[in-house]
């Protein structure tokens, strides 16, 4: 699915998350939205998935106004951890095929044996790094063509981490799929990134191919966003 922002402004309160942000977005990448704390990454993921709108401006899903309808095109890892702690792990896999038409079972047992979770663990008795993977392989089932995940690897440890970005490339279908990857990680994930998406005080000040940047500055994309940072600082 296509994905467009048309002079997208959205306002909390008296400050704004994004003024006038325009970006286009194709199937068969993953992309990377990069920037401070409170730069507004979290915001256009949630104007995507239609849980958010924009004070003005349009936000498009393959043409059409993005809205909660369309969640069902839509798998979102949100930062939140939001599971029903007496649930074992099946249950809640049980509870997402219930939910999302696309979701797939087969897919999911596959996933957690893959990523070490016991299917008949309590959901409150997992470890933070479970329920981080639990999350992954809940969105990861899904046969959505967009894929957002916010923060996927926050609060994983290192091997964790690696283990999951190196899995990541086998569990998308990037032929049909639009990715989208908003993260603090970016030393961990830019391997398997395309293109980098540069959000600043609100702003998309950059959208860059991640080989070509490496290429023509020399840098590697995180030494590369904190001189960016520094510079617009």
């Amino acid at each position: 699915m296509n994905i467009e922002l048309k002079n997208v402004t959205k306002k909390y309160g008296t400050g704004y998350a994004l003024k006038g942000a325009d970006l286009s977005l194709s199937p068969g990448k993953i992309y990377g939205l990069a920037g401070p704390n409170g730069s507004g990454k979290s915001t256009i993921l949630k104007l995507i998935t239609g849980l958010s709108f924009p004070d003005s401006g349009t936000v498009l899903i393959d043409g059409k106004p993005a809205a909660r309808n369309l969640t069902g095109s839509i798998a979102y890892l949100t930062e939140l951890d939001m599971f029903y702690d007496p649930f074992r792990v099946k249950d809640m896999i049980d509870f997402y095929g219930s939910q999302f038409a696309d979701f797939q079972r087969d897919k999911a047992f596959y996933l957690l044996q893959e990523m070490k979770i016991d299917e008949d663990k309590i959901i409150g008795k997992l470890s933070k790094g479970n329920r981080g993977r639990l999350k992954l392989v809940l969105t990861l089932a899904r046969d959505a063509p967009v894929l957002l995940l916010d923060e996927p690897l926050s609060g994983l440890d290192p091997m964790v981490r690696e283990s999951i970005v190196k899995s990541l490339l086998t569990y998308l279908e990037l032929e049909k799929q639009t990715v989208i990857i908003a993260t603090h990680e970016i030393q961990e994930i830019e391997q398997i990134l395309d293109e980098v998406i540069v959000v600043f005080n609100g702003r998309i000040e950059e959208k860059k191919d991640v080989e070509e940047l490496r290429e023509e500055s020399g840098l590697s994309l995180l030494q590369w966003l904190k001189q960016f940072i520094e510079e617009k600082s």
